[in-house]
């Protein structure tokens, strides 16, 4: 049997992983790949408005809210999570923020990374965390890095698609079927709710378009839900395909 690899995201905030490419996750899960999220930021600023209209919350309940609803989604997609609580609105990372993500890179050592585009004008804080990813990817895969551990390989890097793509200038070169792990992906979108439950509707609808436009581009009729990304690096094959 082949190994079914792994995979990490670098998401910028607690639930941007979901909306994006909650379907890759739980559909690489399913096939037994070992999947990680590591999430820079709660979002608790700028990224919580449903918990900041309950009465009486504070910056540390949106936290500790956005960890439970965070936590709950991975569970649903098969993957694991961890936070970083690098602050949002903006996010700010350091050395020792980026030391540790290379460490996290080097011990998961995935096949795939997915993260955000490179350029979002409506959310500055996703620009931060591509960077962060392909220059921690950098510094994993340099050999006199830390040798007492093994450098990363040439993982590609998927870029999701962003909540505005045509702003963002987001062309994708990827549909990926997501249709056998739908409902797995709303189970994990429905988890967080409390933060930005209006997002829900908007991804299922996506979701839908995608998997249409997927079909117009060969997918099987029984192809229903879609995800689009785009790569980051040239990928390398035998066909032209």
């Amino acid at each position: 049997m082949a190994d079914p690899g792994s995979v990490l995201v670098v998401s910028a905030h607690a639930a941007d992983f979901v909306w994006r490419a909650g379907g890759a996750l739980a559909l690489y899960a399913g096939r037994g790949a070992a999947v990680h999220v590591v999430c820079l930021s709660f979002g608790e600023r700028g990224e919580s408005q449903g918990l900041w209209q309950r009465e009486g919350m504070t910056l540390q309940g949106v936290k500790d809210a956005r960890r439970e609803e965070s936590t709950a989604a991975a569970a649903a997609l098969g993957a694991s999570v961890e936070f970083l609580d690098l602050g949002d609105y903006p996010l700010r990372v350091d050395d020792a923020a980026e030391d540790r993500l290379v460490d996290i890179l080097r011990e998961h050592s995935p096949d795939v990374l997915l993260t955000h585009v490179a350029r979002d004008p409506y959310n500055t804080d996703h620009d931060l965390a591509h960077a962060t990813t392909l220059r921690t990817r950098m510094v994993a895969q340099a050999h006199g890095h830390d040798p007492s551990t093994t450098p990363l390989g040439a993982a590609q890097v998927f870029q999701y698609e962003p909540h505005q793509p045509e702003v963002c200038g987001f062309l994708p070169d990827l549909l990926l079927d997501v249709s056998p792990v739908w409902d797995r992906k709303l189970e994990a979108m429905r988890c967080m709710a409390g933060g930005q439950g209006h997002l829900v509707d908007y991804y299922t609808d996506l979701g839908t378009r995608r998997g249409v436009q997927a079909r117009r581009n060969g997918a099987p009729a029984q192809v229903t839900h879609a995800e689009a990304f785009r790569r980051t690096f040239p990928s390398v094959g035998s066909e032209l395909r």
